[in-house]
């Protein structure tokens, strides 16, 4: 798996309970996926500005046609505004009907990187073996 560094957001420094999302994309076609991994990336850019924003990955599978993203926040507001940007409305657009998504999200009281990937790559694998 191929993973970005950890994207920063704005409350970074946030100490509070947070809300973690996990988005997982399995398309249809490989020919997709190099478009679908630079248009994720792209909104990504968008991170620094999204307010509620704590951090995030990007990750991929190429080979396995999978990619998505783990990003953390400090409450639902805040991922919905993300989810409801027009640049993420146009990428689900596009790319939905193409393939599988898959998402979950969770609570957590402390924002560790470290154990918040860990949890999420555990998630992920559950499809991973299962495929």
């Amino acid at each position: 798996m191929i993973r970005s560094k950890w994207i920063a957001g704005p409350a970074a420094g946030v100490t509070a309970d947070v809300l973690v999302s996990v988005t997982e994309l399995t398309l249809d076609d490989f020919r997709r996926t190099p478009g679908a991994y630079r248009a994720g990336y792209a909104l990504s850019r968008e991170w620094p500005r999204l307010s509620g924003a704590v951090g995030q990955w990007l990750w991929a599978e190429p080979l396995r046609r999978r990619l998505g993203s783990v990003s953390v926040w400090c409450d639902r507001t805040g991922l919905r505004g993300f989810v409801g940007l027009p640049a993420h409305v146009e990428i689900m657009r596009k790319y939905r009907d193409l393939g599988t998504t898959r998402a979950t999200t969770w609570h957590t009281a402390e924002v560790d990187p470290t154990a918040i990937w860990r949890t999420a790559a555990r998630w992920l694998a559950e499809r991973s073996v299962s495929s």
